[in-house]
């Protein structure tokens, strides 16, 4: 049995794209003498579709386009994902389903059984928990049982996978499936990236594997759908565990293989490698594919942001510029009174050496032009936060003004340690279309610098060496509102992605009144986060949709 897997990239709601990009698969698939062609969960409509699907219309599409893609399918077998109708009135309208496409008609239709409702999945606001038991499918001579994502998660020690299941399945699908004897077990899926996900993957399947004996095949969606980004890393395990073939990450791949040959082409531990470098350089190549696909979806193509010769503006638009392109992309350079003229210089080198067209306008004029107005209303009270803020806030006003006439989405540059702990300003330097580094902690962002400067120098090394500073004010350092970066990302590290409380954090050796003061300022600026433009998502627990915390609470 020869299997075509098709790991392609979607757009949600775009029927005539994704079907043509199935169909095109399905006759590639034929030319190459394959039986079977396997295809990634919703990948008729995309993923995550959420309140489309309550849409009739949507919903309509969706049957059109499996019956147009079935109508290709004499002489091939085809698995894809798409939303199905529910006959039960008393459940939900749909299941989360893999339709079995034999003979130029649907064959057989699979509905997922464990509906995720953790992190930033939220399945069992549209679906029905599948309850029509597991019937294999014969292709070929081989008996396979079909799956959808995480049906073949259960029973993990994940530590945070919870699921919504019928009745029915109260002990683990796997069970029921390995009970009927497939030959193999077709997992579709449209799992998103996170830094550590690669190996918790195939932990999972591996232990699948080990449980019962049986080989994998396990395709996934990729490509960025805005804040999700999907890494692909389709792959087929043997009956030993062993990856015998693994798609490429972050772009689309398609790959034929025979049942007859699931053997090794590298063993499990050598895919598994996980290091600092591969871990950034994964951050990397998500966030690039994360902007590329954002443009390319929205339907814009030109990009903009302030440069301000500091570390986070620099990568930004290093990801950007690999992402769009030089001639994409216009920048703004806008010092005040208060920039070094080593920043300047630095901007301009960086954006000379990319190619990358830029303009300077100082905001110094505007700057008086504010103050001479509140003059009269702040008379007798020192500068401060006010004064720092109007600044970031004429900045946004004028990066905004190069969007609006000229089309450029406006690139936010904020880091996530600053967005954890409110250091932006609302309307200011937390304008934007898309937040590149919302989800990248500073301390990873120097990381990011030095691996786009691996193999030669595009970011000056002045503008990783110097310290960090918004320059608002007279030699102003961030060292003068927040801790040392290093030791901040490992405490909001512990309090975000880990969920400690403040009582654990000081027990690993942290300064009580510093833990103390920076979960106050983690827990009182949610309300700008809400405010803040959607984040790239790279890691386990992103702000946003995967960390959704009251506006107003208290935080004693």
């Amino acid at each position: 049995m020869r299997i075509a897997l098709a790991q392609l990239n979607y757009t949600i709601n775009h029927f005539d794209l994704n079907r043509g990009k199935i169909v095109d698969a399905i006759e590639r698939a034929k030319s190459e003498g394959a039986d079977l062609v396997v295809f990634s969960e919703l990948a008729v409509c995309g993923y995550p579709p959420r309140d489309l699907l309550e849409q009739e219309e949507f919903i309509q599409k969706c049957y059109s386009s499996i019956n147009a893609i079935a109508s290709c399918c004499s002489g091939i077998t085809a698995i894809v994902g798409a939303p199905s109708l529910n006959p039960n009135p008393k459940g939900k309208m749909l299941y989360n389903s893999a339709f079995v496409l034999q003979n130029g008609v649907v064959h057989s239709i699979h509905g997922k059984t464990l509906l995720p409702d953790y992190d930033i999945f939220d399945e069992y606001r549209y679906f029905e928990p599948a309850d029509d038991g597991y019937d294999l499918v014969e292709v070929a001579g081989k008996r396979l049982a079909v799956t959808v994502c995480e049906d073949l998660w259960d029973d993990q020690p994940t530590g945070e996978a919870n699921f919504r299941r019928h009745k029915l399945y109260r002990s683990s699908p796997m069970e029921h499936m390995a009970m009927l004897k497939p030959d193999i077990i077709i997992n579709i899926a449209a799992s998103p990236f996170s830094y550590n996900i690669e190996q918790q993957r195939l932990q999972v399947l591996q232990g699948n594997i080990v449980r019962y004996g049986l080989p994998v095949i396990y395709v996934n969606q990729v490509g960025g759908n805005a804040e999700l980004l999907f890494d692909g890393g389709s792959m087929v395990l043997d009956a030993n565990g062993a990856v015998a073939c693994r798609l490429t990450s972050f772009s689309e791949d398609f790959r034929v293989v025979s049942s007859d040959d699931f053997k090794h082409s590298c063993r499990s531990s050598e895919c598994s490698v996980e290091n600092q470098e591969n871990r950034i350089a994964r951050i990397h190549d998500a966030l690039v594919m994360g902007i590329s696909d954002y443009f390319r979806k929205m339907g814009f193509s030109h990009a903009t942001l302030g440069l301000s010769g500091g570390i986070d503006s620099a990568v930004v638009l290093a990801l950007a510029h690999s992402a769009l392109g030089s001639d994409a992309i216009r920048v703004l350079l806008l010092p005040s009174q208060y920039s070094s003229k080593h920043s300047v210089d630095d901007a301009v080198t960086l954006a000379a050496r990319m190619g990358i067209r830029y303009d300077t306008i100082s905001i110094q004029p505007i700057f008086d032009s504010f103050k001479s107005q509140l003059a009269d209303l702040f008379q007798g009270l020192p500068e401060g936060v006010a004064e720092e803020n109007i600044q970031a806030r004429i900045r946004g006003t004028l990066l905004m003004a190069i969007s609006n006439k000229f089309g450029h989405l406006l690139l936010n540059t904020t880091n996530k340690s600053e967005a954890a702990v409110g250091y932006g300003t609302l309307y200011g330097d937390m304008n934007g279309a898309i937040a590149v580094l919302g989800d990248v902690y500073k301390t990873d962002v120097y990381n990011l610098a030095s691996y786009i400067n691996r193999n030669q120098e595009v970011i000056p090394p002045s503008i990783i060496s110097k310290p960090p500073s918004a320059e608002l004010r007279p030699n102003q350092k961030d060292t003068d509102s927040l801790p040392p970066y290093d030791v901040l990302d490992r405490i909001l590290f512990a309090y975000i992605e880990q969920n400690h409380s403040e009582k654990d954090i000081i027990g690993m050796g942290f300064d009580s009144a510093l833990v103390h003061r920076v979960i106050r300022m983690v827990c009182t600026s949610e309300y700008k986060r809400f405010q803040a433009p959607p984040i790239l998502r790279v890691s386990s627990k992103a702000f946003g949709y995967g960390r959704r915390m009251p506006l107003v609470s208290s935080w004693t």
